[in-house]
This record gives structure tokens, C-alpha cells and sequence, in this order.
């Protein structure tokens, strides 16, 4: 999966039901075959992506491209992966343990 195509997925698959009071930019930065460094702006029922780095995002996210796609399928639990230091965040956490809920 291309980082362009990762970023239409999480963006076609955000639920805008499930993101009442969101109002954030979370940063992503994936490694793997391909660095790949995008943002997602979440406000209300709107999400939108863009290649690149955010300006003050609210979280930031690093992990392995394959990890991060491991846990989008449900094939990785978000927990495991956290704790085995696969995916690493920085900011809120909150946020993070609700990102899943939002883009799968």
C-alpha cells in the first residue's frame, strides 16, 4: 500500500458519527519500503489528509507502515502493538486509544 493509498483509506473510511467533539490534526510518520509522512485534520464531521508535516498536531504517531496497516485490519490489536512499542505516541492519548473507532 502507497502512502497516497493509505491516506484515501483512512480518509473514506472515517465514521463522522463517531467523532463528535473531535476537533484535531494527528501526525503520522511511517517508515517501511517507503518513508511516508502525512497528517489527518478531524473536525466534526470533516476529515481531511494531507502529505507532509503538521503544524502543533495534537498526537503524532510513528510506527512501521505494515504494523500500522497490521492494526487498521483489525489482524493486530492496537494495545499489543503499543506495548511491544510497534506504534509509538506522543501527545494525547486519549485520542489515540479513539483513532481506531474513527478511521477502521
Amino acid at each position: 500500500m502507497t502512502c497516497d493509498d493509505l491516506m484515501k483509506t483512512l480518509v473514506d473510511n472515517f465514521d463522522p458519527a463517531k467523532a463528535d467533539g473531535v476537533d484535531a490534526t494527528i501526525q503520522f510518520n511511517l517508515t517501511g519500503e517507503s518513508d511516508c509522512m502525512f497528517w489527518l485534520r478531524i473536525s466534526g464531521e470533516t476529515c481531511e489528509a494531507k502529505v507532509g508535516a503538521a503544524e502543533n498536531p495534537r498526537m503524532m504517531l510513528r510506527a512501521n507502515m505494515d504494523d500500522f496497516i497490521a492494526v487498521l485490519k483489525g489482524e493486530m490489536p492496537p494495545m499489543t502493538a503499543f506495548i511491544q512499542g510497534k506504534i509509538k505516541i506522543q501527545g494525547d492519548t486519549f485520542l489515540a486509544m479513539k483513532l481506531q473507532s474513527l478511521l477502521a
